[in-house]
């Protein structure tokens, strides 16, 4: 039998449902010449007969079970790199699947110049609303042969293992294999890929579609969604000391900076948004393992961040945890601290006190971010829910404090308006916001989601109000920070107008700023019913069509 062009290998765990799907990705490629392995980490469930009756169907595939669960993805890679016989191989998780042109694409990067291995773009999905986005894409926008890692250390940043194809003999002549018994493999196994290929090809083409489930229960999430372990944390710094080790094992220590600025900007910074929604206890635990590795960090690495992040960094480096989950809130999105405090010479620091060692006044020095200077529409503001009361059927009486520690706003009474758009259509809902002492204002507002404009044909979705001030004919528009504990309550709207009727939750936000978030969704029959139709005619051709025969008829 000749030798296939590629191996793609399929790692499975338990996956029966969504192994099928994987597989007939592979089939469809537009380059046929393919080996598929089926590599099963030992199921328990249905995947084994799937598996089976998969390769039963096409004697491109083959099925291999390993003889015990290794509890990572590593030791299936592994073992089917074993038995490929194929001059290339690839990567796939059973989650996940491979655009049509994907094999033909990357072979295609081989056979055009000699390289150890070529990549191309990851399309992301979300599985809750089917959004897509490029993951990376900075990275692979442009065609390219990258002699060595050193000419753009930025690719430390795409450590997938899977958006890429090998030669089998760059990969044997390294002895290079997934690093079994760890988590993060793809991290490291990328790492010492590029740093020890000659030369690799990047093509801007979709080569993987990577499937992301952000709610998914958290016994099924990813690795990389099982943040809420502690174990998480110490098995991703254990993987960024051994990264740490191999590029200076292997000539290749002038690259820590850029790793460390890796390792801060993408995976610190997923825990920093996590911080909120910690208790003592997990981010005792947290800081324990963390500190000491952020201790060996390039100070280079640090001075490259966004100001806010390197305020979290350093009020965790600190000890100061309280501090932390109130400056990680509103990460990215210009959320002002509460306070700010400054020296003799008028330095303005984080915080309610001037920093004690000379690093932390460096890192909590917030002068850049120009708090009382910037253009009013960017200026930087905090507005907090302090208190949520549910009223009649479905209204909601907030009591606001915005935070102001630039001093932007003048003395006195503030008018301010809660936005909200549902399906598309804006309510804003004015009220005042009064001072209280220099810099903090509070108001209440009273918010009838039966008021709401709801289009025709309902809404199901989220939306989450946001706080607009004015001065001078210049508006600001900002985040509404919700309490992080208050219980989620529903109730049914009927709405005027002949909408459909909906259930409207009032929650507050799981997961990155905690923003207060409205969650709509049509019931009854006319949701089921109704709706398809309605969605159907407002549709923009169908609503111009029907405009142009009223005009012709009259």
């Amino acid at each position: 039998m000749t030798s296939p062009d590629v191996t793609v290998t399929v790692i499975v765990y338990n996956d029966a449902a969504r192994l099928p799907r994987a597989v007939a990705s592979l089939r469809a490629q537009t380059h046929t010449d393919i080996e598929i392995v089926i590599s099963d980490d030992h199921s328990t469930d249905d995947t084994p007969a799937v598996a089976r009756e998969l390769a039963a169907q096409d004697h491109r595939i083959r099925y291999l079970r390993l003889p015990e669960n290794s509890g990572g993805c590593s030791a299936p890679r592994n073992r089917a790199i074993e038995i490929a016989r194929a001059p290339y191989l690839m990567f796939l998780d059973s989650d996940d699947e491979l655009p049509p042109r994907a094999v033909e694409s990357l072979l295609a990067a081989h056979r055009e110049r000699e390289v150890d291995f070529t990549m191309g773009a990851v399309r992301r999905v979300r599985v809750d609303n089917g959004r897509r986005s490029t993951w990376m894409p900075h990275v692979v926008a442009e065609r390219r042969t990258v002699e060595g890692i050193d000419a753009d250390p930025r690719l430390f940043f795409e450590h997938l293992s899977t958006s890429k194809m090998y030669a089998r003999s760059f990969l044997d002549r390294h002895e290079l294999r997934f690093p079994e018994g760890i988590h993060y493999e793809d991290q490291l196994f990328s790492a010492q890929a590029y740093c020890l290929a000659e030369a690799f090809t990047i093509i801007p083409d979709p080569v993987y579609t990577w499937y992301i489930e952000p709610f998914a229960a958290a016994d099924s999430a990813s690795i990389s969604n099982q943040r809420h372990k502690i174990s998480n944390v110490r098995d991703r710094v254990h993987v960024q000391r051994l990264i740490d080790d191999f590029l200076v094992g292997s000539g290749h220590a002038g690259l820590r900076e850029d790793k460390d600025y890796k390792f801060l900007k993408h995976d610190f910074r997923m825990y920093a948004g996590d911080l909120p929604f910690r208790d003592e206890e997990w981010l005792d635990s947290f800081t324990a393992i963390m500190n000491p590795y952020l201790d060996t960090l390039a100070p280079g690495a640090y001075a490259r961040l966004p100001r806010p992040e390197r305020v979290v960094l350093r009020l965790l480096r600190d000890g100061r945890t309280a501090d932390a989950r109130i400056a990680a809130r509103g990460l990215g999105h210009g959320v002002a601290p509460r306070r700010t405090t400054s020296d003799d010479s008028g330095v303005p620091y984080w915080g309610d006190r001037v920093p004690d060692s000379a690093e932390a006044r460096r890192e909590l020095d917030l002068s850049d971010l120009e708090l009382d200077t910037r253009p009013f529409p960017s200026a930087q503001f905090r507005h907090e829910i302090t208190e949520l009361t549910a009223g009649p059927g479905a209204s909601l009486t907030l009591a606001v404090r915005t935070y102001d520690p630039g001093l932007r706003l003048p003395v006195g009474p503030q008018r301010a308006g809660l936005l909200l758009a549902p399906g598309g259509r804006r309510m804003t809902v004015p009220f005042r916001l009064d001072p209280v002492r220099p810099g903090v204002f509070e108001g209440t507002v009273r918010l009838d989601l039966a008021a709401a404009p709801i289009p025709l044909q309902g809404f199901e979705g989220v939306r989450h109000p946001m706080v607009r001030l004015q001065q001078q004919g210049l508006s600001h528009t900002g985040l509404l920070l919700a309490p992080l504990d208050f219980p989620a309550r529903t109730a049914r709207v009927d709405y005027r107008s002949g909408t459909i009727p909906h259930e409207v939750t009032a929650e507050p936000e799981g997961r990155n700023p905690g923003r207060l978030q409205l969650r709509w969704r049509p019931v009854g029959v006319t949701a089921h019913v109704v709706r398809p139709v309605v969605r159907r005619l407002a549709r923009p051709k169908v609503r111009k069509a029907a405009k142009l025969l009223s005009s012709l008829l009259r």
